[in-house]
């Protein structure tokens, strides 16, 4: 079960804090009663915590695993072929 500490106690206590948290034991922080934030160990972050990629990363593999099915059509809107507005000139 969780330990819950308020964020006085944990201030007053860290070293403990961060024991449990270390064995594993995740300790809940709270502000007047109400869970503001949950400490957790480093390797229980990493698991937890999601693999972030570049956008650029993203795209490309977007592109290499969906490229053969999209063509430009499905991204860009119909151009307009009217002449456009009228620009007043001096």
């Amino acid at each position: 079960m969780d330990k819950t500490y308020s964020i006085a106690e944990a201030r007053n206590d860290l070293s403990g804090v961060v024991r449990e948290a270390e064995a594993g034991r995740p300790v809940t922080l709270s502000r007047r009663g109400r869970p503001v934030a949950v400490v957790v160990s480093a390797s229980e972050f990493a698991r937890l915590a999601p693999q972030r990629r570049a956008v650029a990363t993203a795209i490309d593999a977007f592109r290499r695993d969906h490229g053969a099915s999209l063509d430009d059509a499905d991204w860009l809107p119909a151009r307009d072929s009217s002449a456009g507005r009228n620009v007043w000139r001096p």
